[in-house]
């Protein structure tokens, strides 16, 4: 979904839009305005000359206007550009009783309880009109406020000289006035070379306390996505996704039926649970977007005269770029449920996840060095060097100290032979077991050839580990034959009443018995130690 051209074409459309000077002022531009005399400027300076290009051909270096040309021979204009303003009433703030009789008007910061919605100025035509926000528009998310759509609002002229006299009738009228807030410059372009649309948003912030914050908002996206035969490649691999998503959902319903509740015990069960609801969300996204990409391009062919919003289907485009890249983060997050067949990257995994229980806070982020010197010459560097001394050389060495010495256990662990216990070979050798078995071409299994390999597996390892003498064989039989004596008489299931009488006899044999079982366990522990430093031999 994402590809250099879209970087390439934001690059090209901002600094044509941005980086223009006003002409004989090399310092005012866009990102400069800090007046409304600055903003009338731009507005009848680069803006203009930026959607009219007509005036490109008065240049007189013909070398740069073949150059700056060359950007709208490869764009073209989608309807007509758009100007929009929202405003606050006058008496929406509170003067202290010491200044009204200095002030009589009273501006406070936008919001919707503040928003002006008379007529003002001229009241004849739209710019001078309150018109109403639809409801299906996204608001925007500004410096200093959130703003909704509606406004005062006026559609560009297709006439470079129309537009001009427009701008100079409203900077005459003063529609830019004390109570207005914000003005939104907003117009698309689509490129056929690279199949893009370029939905192009110039924000100016008036805040209450004064000047100008401008903004800006550059969204190159591939509304229509389906044109070449990689297009298609592409649409087959979607067909493809949205057919695991049915299997996917169908397996995790089988399990959570089985499992029933026990089946929120684990977290990669919430996982796959999350996966599902992103996955169900990108293809909704995907749906209602195309809908919407036809149904408004339709209307664009129909009339040019109008201004078409792009912008609401970049916004919701954007949002569906970034469900697709947490769908594939989390997906790949997954790797680590099955990565304990490989010995090293099991480690990794179990060194993470002890980790993860010690609270380590932000190491070293960015600083702006400048702003933290200017905030104070003296302690601000200061406070700087000894923030990067504890923070950076302290903390990240106790960082790296607790992660080798966790890992360090980790490798114990492993060295004694404890290790996870789910592992991909296992996992794939059962379910080829179980599809020989659904096909009829291998016997189902006992539970008893189920616990014959375990069983071998056991003894192979208490051979090799502990050697027997024949001594120790047959003091392992008695000891077995007194288990089983001892077992029948004392805990045998048929006998309910749990007061029984010893003979003189038995107490001897439990007393033997006991005797032996510390014997044992004594000697049991020498040779386990001896196994220990024996395998820690082998490892330096």
């Amino acid at each position: 979904m994402v590809n250099p051209h879209m970087y390439y074409l934001n690059k090209v459309m901002s600094s044509l839009f941005l980086d223009t000077s006003v002409a004989g002022e090399e310092r005012t531009n866009f990102k400069s305005i800090r007046s409304i005399t600055d903003f009338w400027k731009f507005m009848e300076g680069p803006l203009l000359d930026g959607l009219y290009w007509d005036s490109w051909y008065n240049n007189e270096n013909l070398y740069d206007l073949k150059n700056s040309s060359r950007i709208y021979y490869e764009n073209i204009l989608l309807g007509l550009p758009r100007v929009r303003q929202l405003k606050v009433r006058n008496g929406t703030c509170k003067v202290h009783s010491f200044f009204r009789s200095l002030m009589d008007e009273c501006y406070d910061k936008y919001t919707s309880k503040n928003e002006d919605t008379a007529d003002f100025g001229l009241k004849q035509h739209t710019e001078w009109k309150y018109s109403s926000p639809r409801t299906n528009s996204p608001w925007h998310w500004g410096f200093v406020g959130v703003y909704q759509n509606g406004g005062y609002i006026f559609t560009l002229s297709k006439s470079k000289s129309e537009t001009l006299n427009k701008f100079i009738n409203l900077r005459m009228n003063s529609w830019i006035t004390r109570g207005t807030r914000v003005i939104f410059i907003d117009f698309s372009v689509y490129n056929a070379n690279v199949n893009l649309f370029c939905i192009i948003r110039l924000v100016a912030e008036f805040p209450a306390t004064g000047g100008i914050l401008t903004s800006w908002q550059f969204y190159s996206v591939k509304l229509l996505r389906y044109v070449s035969f990689y297009d298609y490649f592409i649409a087959s691999c979607e067909i493809i996704f949205c057919i695991f998503i049915i299997v996917f959902t169908i397996q995790e319903i089988k399990k959570l039926k089985e499992f029933k509740f026990a089946y929120f015990k684990s977290i990669w069960n919430w996982l796959e649970l999350l996966l599902l609801v992103l996955c169900f969300s990108t293809v909704f996204f995907s749906l209602y977007s195309n809908m919407q990409i036809y149904r408004m391009i339709g209307r664009l062919l129909r009339n040019t005269e109008k201004y078409s919003d792009f912008y609401f289907l970049a916004y919701w485009h954007i949002y569906y770029n970034n469900i697709i890249a947490i769908t594939i983060f989390f997906a790949w997050i997954k790797i680590f449920k099955f990565i304990s067949f490989n010995k090293t990257m099991s480690q990794l995994s179990s060194t993470l996840s002890r980790s993860l229980s010690i609270n380590i806070f932000s190491i070293l982020g960015d600083f702006n060095f400048a702003g933290i010197q200017q905030a104070n010459r003296i302690l601000g560097p200061i406070y700087f060097i000894t923030f990067i001394f504890f923070v950076f050389f302290v903390l990240l060495n106790m960082f790296l100290a607790i992660i080798n010495d966790t890992y360090s256990e980790v490798k114990a662990d492993y060295s004694i032979g404890r290790r996870p216990d789910f592992q991909l070979g296992k996992m794939i050798k059962k379910s080829y077991n179980n599809a020989l078995e659904k096909l009829k071409l291998k016997k189902p299994e006992t539970d008893e050839d189920k616990k014959r390999p375990e069983i071998e597996k056991n003894i192979k390892v208490a051979a090799h580990a502990f050697p027997l003498t024949l001594q120790e064989i047959q003091s392992a039989e008695q000891m077995k034959k007194w288990k089983e004596r001892l077992e029948k008489k004392y805990y045998s299931t048929e006998i309910q009443d749990d007061y029984q009488t010893v003979t003189q006899q038995e107490f001897r044999d439990l007393f033997l018995y006991a005797v032996e079982l510390e014997k044992e366990l004594h000697y049991v522990s020498l040779k386990l130690n001896r196994v220990m430093r024996k395998v820690s031999a082998l490892q330096y």
